[in-house]
């Protein structure tokens, strides 16, 4: 009996690794290449790309899924490399901090993962949250509720009052002083304590907040708020740990100094100058622009009360700058990825971040590419993730229109494949 159940089991699990999936696919686009190709089948075999063949194949097994997406233009999952998948926008968001448990966030982010996987992003860098996002990463590896492939920075690290300190606009009796196991750091002895907490809690990367923030509860959203040895030390420390740093950075001078110290990507960069654009170009620093944040924040800064007072001034005074400083960025060709901060918006409204790249003046092939092939490399997945070819993860969605052509029909993702796993149809 034991051995009849054991062979029975076995035929299934065999039978089930030998399913295949026939995409028949009108166009796809090649990341690699920059080029449209059209009538083309991918074939899916468990979690990878079997081959892509020419014309549209008709299985001679009965058990092989056909989907028709004759009409439709397919492309590799698009990855977010600046989500806050804990949180999202709202005018009650400065009280959630004292009235959501960790429970409560964690039910949030589950239903945020599932909406931005919905929404053709299969993979997101979270940079910034809690513990929470680590256990979701898990939780989505390990097939328990769907979501995006996950790579997390934790808890962000800030200095004293800076950005990212969690106490920071609360009364006295409620700020304390949190240390390095909360992020909070003010010297390079502290910042090393603080990379090595975040690699214990099952980080993937570290992030600084090089810079004041719009959105944190103080005055300045400009001033470098790391000295040169503390950044220094933060990045030797990833490295140790075999983790790469990410900085949040609106000001020139926290840029310069995260730079210098080895960051791989700028987040949001909204006051960067030509000097410091030729930094980045010869450290070979890459610029998250997070469009879609600025875009948003301004909108809602005209609604009264939904940031507090103290916000506001720093919101128009970036908004103003804005329009200058991606021009002058196009124009001097730094590398770019493709990153929203989104949760400082709606979730699953990632894909505007396109739109409103092409709209500055990038061609809707580098935004794609930006969003696949170039942050595939960032991740060090590039021979897993961000183009349709053999041997690949399978990550795949498709769309209406060819976004060649129309970058906005990106924002309706008919159809989504993660790791060969059909989401949406």
């Amino acid at each position: 009996m034991k051995n009849t159940l054991l062979t029975l089991f076995l035929l299934v699990f065999i039978t089930a690794q030998a399913q295949e999936t026939f995409l028949h696919c009108g166009k796809i686009i090649d990341t690699k290449n920059g080029k449209v190709l059209i009538d083309k089948t991918i074939i899916v075999l468990g979690k990878t790309i079997k081959s892509i063949e020419n014309g549209f194949l008709i299985p001679t097994n009965d058990s092989v899924i056909v989907v028709d997406l004759k009409s439709k233009t397919v492309l590799p999952g698009f990855i977010d490399m600046h989500v806050h998948i804990e949180s999202e926008t709202s005018p009650t968001r400065y009280l959630e901090a004292f009235t959501l448990n960790d429970a409560d966030i964690a039910y949030n982010a589950a239903e945020i993962a599932n909406r931005t996987l919905m929404a053709g992003f299969t993979t997101v860098r979270d940079l910034g949250g809690s513990g929470v996002n680590v256990s979701l990463r898990n939780a989505i590896a390990k097939g328990k509720i769907p979501g995006p492939r996950i790579f997390t920075a934790e808890k962000a690290i800030a200095t004293t009052g800076g950005h990212a300190d969690p106490t920071s606009g609360r009364k006295k009796e409620l700020m304390g002083d949190p240390g390095p196991a909360d992020g909070v750091i003010n010297s390079p002895a502290e910042a090393r304590k603080a990379v090595r907490q975040r690699y214990k809690n099952g980080a993937d990367w570290i992030k600084i907040t090089a810079t004041g923030g719009v959105l944190s509860v103080t005055k300045n959203g400009q001033n470098a708020q790391f000295t040169q040895d503390e950044a220094n030390e933060i990045v030797k420390t990833a490295k140790e740990y075999g983790m790469s740093v990410a900085a949040h950075a609106h000001g020139i001078e926290g840029m310069k100094i995260a730079i210098k110290a080895g960051v791989i990507t700028i987040e949001h960069g909204s006051l960067m100058d030509k000097e410091t654009a030729l930094l980045m170009k010869q450290y070979g620093t890459y610029l998250v622009p997070t469009l879609s944040a600025g875009r948003y924040v301004a909108e809602m800064a005209k609604i009264p009360n939904y940031y507090p007072d103290i916000i506001i001034p720093k919101i128009l005074a970036i908004d103003a700058q804005l329009k200058e400083t991606f021009a002058m960025v196009k124009k001097e060709g730094i590398n770019i990825a493709f990153g929203t901060d989104a949760g400082v918006f709606p979730h699953g409204e990632n894909a505007k971040e396109f739109r409103y790249m092409v709209e500055v003046g990038w061609t809707p092939m580098f935004a794609i590419q930006s969003a696949t092939i170039t942050n595939a490399k960032l991740l060090d997945m590039e021979g897993q993730l961000g183009q349709l070819e053999k041997g690949f993860i399978a990550d795949i969605v498709a769309v209406d229109e060819d976004p060649t052509q129309n970058i906005s029909t990106l924002e309706n993702v008919i159809f989504v494949m993660k790791e060969g796993e059909i989401y949406k149809q």
